[in-house]
C-alpha cells in the first residue's frame, strides 16, 4: 500500500545524533540532511527523520513533548538474528544510549534502548519455528 515511510522525531543535537547512529552502523541519505535534519536509513523504503527540536516544532500544531520524560511512541524494528538484537542494543548502550528492557518468549526475543533524546527503539527477532499456527483451526 505505501511505498515509503518517514518517521519524524525531534532531537536536541544533530551532530551528536549523527555520531550515535553512525556508531550503530546506520547510514544517512545525505540528500535530506542539513543543519536541522538527518535522514536515517532504516531500510530501502523506511527512514527516520531526526529533526532539530525547533525545526520539528514548525511542522506540528501541538507542543513538542519530551521523550526523556514521557513515552510518546515505541519504534519496533525486526532484526534477522537474536545475536543481531544483542549486538545493536549493546552498541547503542556503549554509544550513550540506555538499555530499557528485554523480553524473551518462545517465539520472540526483543531488547529496547533509548537513544540520546529518549526515543525508545525496540529491536526484535522472531523465531518462526516456535510461533505455531497462531490459534487458527481448519474447519
Amino acid at each position: 500500500m505505501h511505498q515509503t515511510m518517514f518517521v519524524n522525531l525531534p532531537i536536541e543535537n544533530v551532530d551528536a545524533s549523527r555520531e550515535f547512529f553512525t556508531s550503530l552502523g546506520y547510514n544517512f541519505d545525505e540528500d535530506f540532511c542539513d543543519a536541522n535534519a538527518l535522514c536515517l536509513e532504516l531500510n530501502d523504503s523506511t527512514f527516520a527523520m531526526l529533526l532539530q527540536r525547533d525545526f520539528f516544532a514548525s511542522f506540528a500544531d501541538r507542543p513538542v513533548g519530551d521523550a526523556k520524560a514521557d513515552t510518546q511512541h515505541l519504534l519496533a524494528l525486526g532484526v534477522s538474528t537474536r545475536e543481531g538484537v544483542d549486538d545493536l542494543v549493546d552498541k547503542a548502550v556503549a554509544a550513550g544510549g540506555k538499555d530499557v528492557r528485554t523480553d524473551d518468549s518462545d517465539f520472540m526475543y526483543s531488547r529496547s534502548y533509548a537513544d540520546l533524546d529518549g526515543h525508545v527503539w525496540e529491536l526484535m527477532w522472531m523465531n518462526t519455528d516456535n510461533m505455531g499456527d497462531g490459534g487458527s483451526e481448519e474447519a
